[in-house]
């Protein structure tokens, strides 16, 4: 794990709020955490996503399945299911 990845605390909350990893068929997809944590490393640092370390991937599917997520609304049901348990949490 690199500096500013998910923990394994952050991950097992996160990974049952996002879409199904699809089968591997043909090509393997990437996970979704390393996906997760690539798309973080691009909104911690604000470089382009040419510039995203290799140990994240291919940089463009990493920036297909964000905006491919963004039009789907799963950013948008992420943070709303986050913020209704967050109160229950402290």
């Amino acid at each position: 794990m690199n500096r500013g990845d998910l923990s394994n605390e952050q991950w097992e909350r996160l990974k049952s709020l996002l879409p199904p990893q699809k089968p591997r068929t043909g090509k393997p997809n990437n996970d979704h955490r390393t996906v997760v944590n690539g798309i973080l490393w691009i909104l911690r640092t604000g470089a382009p996503w040419r510039d995203m370390p290799e140990r994240y991937g291919k940089w463009e599917s990493i920036a297909t399945r964000f905006y491919r997520w963004q039009k789907a609304l799963v950013w948008k049901q992420i943070l709303e299911r986050l913020q209704a348990i967050a109160p229950s949490e402290r």
